[in-house]
């Protein structure tokens, strides 16, 4: 049985990684701490835990092997480097920080450590992607011209989404950085290595961070990749959309199904289950299960993209990457 400690409460997924973890007989939470000291002994009331005021106390105790992070994004770096350097695993909530500088440093040490990392890239266990990425590999649908994905929700508009998501300085952005990410991570793991991005960010409703977004990725072969988001979008499903030399591919949508064509008509596949939460994969993990493949590099790759991303908006020009 692994022991974790709780690392921040401030995430909106904070509970749903929690409430795994303490339901999981592998493991059992034995700390917590957050920076808001009232929030935090609220939840480790909660979770039957110790709070712990001191982050670096909590890494020295002998009864944690591993923490799950879901404090605010700038914080990450501070907490997962010590974390590290502690020689503790850490699963810790997307994004991994704000630049490539930062995200190349933790990776090293991380690396060095020979710890167990995850980055909770929860869509790449969908059924859905997992089928769409084993047939891109297969060449179905030829090399790959073209992908848009758009993901969107009326979170602004309809008031739902917490304050603390429009705090520039906490999340280091607004939609794309939030819900742009999945597209973006997506979008890398299909297509290959970015070689530039432009983005247009805009302003509809939010004054601090952008709740409107578009960024545009062009990748080694020539290829563009395309990551719609927004706080915005009422009714909006997400949408995929995959040009290939061979043939295309549509996802989502109002009917939220797959299809593709390569020449026959259209095709409706059957789309397998999706596999093991990324949580869940590396609860495996740290107790000696196969290492999960959701990296420290796939983290930091994502970090480089969204990084141009913003840069590209705030330059108005292509950033080379």
């Amino acid at each position: 049985m692994k022991n974790i400690a709780l690392v921040g409460t401030w995430h909106v997924h904070f509970e749903g990684y929690a409430n795994t973890i303490a339901q999981d007989e592998r493991c059992r939470i034995t700390a917590l701490w957050d920076p808001d000291e009232t929030a935090g002994k609220a939840a480790a009331e909660k979770y039957g835990c110790d709070f712990e005021p001191d982050y670096d106390k909590l890494l020295a105790r002998q009864d944690v092997d591993a923490i799950s992070v879901c404090t605010q994004t700038n914080l990450h770096p501070e907490i997962i480097m010590k974390a590290a350097k502690a020689g503790k695993h850490i699963f810790t909530e997307k994004v991994l920080c704000f630049d490539t500088k930062t995200a190349s440093e933790l990776a090293e040490a991380i690396k060095n450590a020979g710890i167990e990392f995850c980055i909770s890239f929860v869509w790449r266990a969908r059924g859905d992607f997992l089928w769409i990425k084993k047939v891109i590999d297969e060449g179905l649908l030829g090399e790959l011209t073209y992908c848009r994905m758009r993901n969107a929700h009326n979170g602004a508009i309809a008031g739902w989404l917490p304050e603390t998501f429009y705090d520039a300085e906490s999340c280091g952005g607004g939609a794309m950085m939030d819900l742009g990410a999945h597209p973006m991570y997506l979008l890398n793991w299909f297509m290959g290595k970015p070689k530039a991005v432009s983005s247009t960010f805009t302003n509809y409703m939010v004054n601090s961070v952008e709740d409107n977004a578009v960024s545009v990725i062009e990748y080694e072969n020539g290829a563009i990749g395309i990551s719609e988001t927004g706080f915005v979008a009422v009714h909006n499903p997400f949408s995929l959309e995959i040009c290939g030399s061979k043939g295309s591919l549509f996802a989502g949508g109002p009917d939220d199904t797959v299809k593709y064509n390569v020449g026959d008509g259209w095709v409706t596949p059957e789309i397998p289950d999706g596999v093991k939460s990324p949580l869940c994969a590396w609860i495996d993990a740290i107790n000696g299960g196969e290492s999960v493949p959701y990296t420290i590099d796939d983290a930091v790759a994502l970090t480089q993209t969204m990084e141009a991303a913003y840069v590209a908006h705030k330059e108005n020009k292509k950033i080379t990457l």
